[in-house]
């Protein structure tokens, strides 16, 4: 007997489902999650999730800056 699943996808991706969507590192992802460069991650404890339906709308966007980082020099 067979068990057919048909699991929708989860609504969170990890950091390196992030990582194979945009073709780069882990590393990279989180660096851009640092500083505001993607959607924010969702904490959970240690681990670092993301809404895959805002990773996926923010992709088709063409990846724009999420929020603006304040620069540490003064003007």
């Amino acid at each position: 007997m067979t068990v057919e699943t048909d699991k929708a996808p989860s609504p969170l991706i990890d950091v390196n489902e992030f990582a194979s969507k945009l073709a780069c590192s882990t590393k990279h992802v989180r660096r851009m999650a640092d500083n505001g460069r993607c959607p924010p991650p969702i904490r959970l404890g240690g681990l670092r999730r993301w809404n895959r339906k805002a990773v996926d709308d923010w992709i088709a966007a063409g990846c724009p800056v999420v929020r603006h980082v304040r620069s540490t020099t003064p003007k």
